[in-house]
């Protein structure tokens, strides 16, 4: 592991960059300095750098890979750019924002997410913009901590937090000092009718966004999005997702995208007449339980007093309610981290109005 110090000498900038280069195309490990955190660079087109950096990164529940590219024409060789994204591509970027969009498939196994789809970062750092440029191909940017650990500001925050055997990972590391404590990027999906934000940096509750999906799978995804979105909560205290909508507007459509999500083989059906079932998941080295609930039946307190709902909720458990509005006035300690309005379009499309609680 080579180290590179920019502090009190810009001049190694140049240095800096040939020796990154070097090191990307023997499938080497580079950590950067970015506006936002120290990021991990590995050549997002190479298989070994890929699986050397997931490697690194450890458990990443699922998570995918950014890259970096020189600017919008670049990113078009490896993602469907609509008229969404190209809007936000010339408002925001450079800067600190990571765009999702479609996936072309042109990029190694692991970087793109399993929704098919893979965010681009455009930075505003000039060592990365001379970097890519440089070499000529994407590397990843995914932050250089761990999973699961403290934000990289300095080179000390990764170096402290990482085994000897991750150290021996990293081919060159470039040290630009303590960086100002700036957020994550904001991440921002432009896959579907609307944004959906996937990462902010405002930890306040989120207005109501509303999403048109054109499809089932779709609906499925977006059920999927926002469980990868709201992980750390399943994992520190569970999720409970409270569903509304007429007949057929789609809610169990969206328990059976939580259920894909989840790697659950089981057919998932609605427990109208039992209220409840529940269905042991194991993803990532995460173990816990989905429990679907259908409270269309549910009309007196004490009803709900015997089915004990309150008690479902706890770390790694996942509970989707169908039927909320129905049911709300007999669960008063029940507090939903995401409610969602779902409601039938023309043509088999479908509305969904996301409200989350941060």
């Amino acid at each position: 592991m080579k180290i590179v110090k920019l502090t009190n000498n810009p001049d190694n900038t140049n240095d800096a960059v040939f020796l990154a280069i070097n090191a990307l195309n023997k499938g080497g490990l580079v950590i950067y300095p970015t506006e936002t955190v120290y990021g991990i660079g590995a050549d997002a087109t190479n298989q070994n750098a890929i699986d050397k950096l997931l490697n690194y990164k450890s458990r990443r529940e699922g998570k995918p890979l950014s890259i970096a590219v020189t600017d919008q024409a670049m990113a078009k060789n490896f993602v469907e750019l609509n008229d969404q994204a190209i809007q936000f591509y010339q408002r925001f970027l450079p800067g600190p924002y990571t765009i999702v969009s479609k996936d072309k498939g042109k990029l190694a196994k692991g970087v793109a997410s399993e929704f098919s789809t893979l965010g681009i970062r455009v930075s505003s750092h000039p060592l990365i913009n001379k970097l890519v440029e440089g070499f000529t191909k994407p590397i990843t940017a995914t932050s250089a901590n761990s999973s699961g650990k403290k934000r990289p500001y300095s080179i000390l925050d990764i170096l402290d937090n990482i085994s000897d055997k991750q150290k021996n990972l990293i081919d060159l590391i470039i040290d630009a000092g303590t960086l100002p404590k700036n957020e994550p990027s904001i991440v921002i999906d432009t896959t579907h009718s609307t944004p959906l934000t996937l990462r902010s940096q405002i930890d306040i509750p989120e207005k109501s966004v509303s999403i048109t999906s054109i499809s089932d799978q779709e609906t499925k995804e977006i059920a999927g999005k926002l469980l990868l979105k709201n992980w750390e909560r399943v994992n520190k205290r569970g999720l409970v997702i409270a569903l509304d909508g007429e007949l057929g507007a789609g809610k169990t459509v969206f328990a059976k995208g939580v259920a894909n999500f989840l790697q659950i083989d089981q057919q998932i059906t609605s427990p109208t007449y039992t209220y409840i079932k529940e269905y042991e998941y194991s993803r990532h080295q995460t173990n816990g339980i989905f429990y679907h609930l259908d409270l269309w039946r549910l009309d007196d307190e004490e009803l709900a007093k015997r089915l004990r709902i309150e008690e479902l909720v706890k770390k790694n458990n996942v509970i989707v309610i169908e039927w909320w509005d129905q049911a709300k006035q007999f669960l008063n300690n029940l507090n939903p981290d995401i409610f969602i309005q779902l409601d039938i379009l023309e043509n088999e499309q479908r509305k969904l109005i996301i409200s989350e609680q941060k």
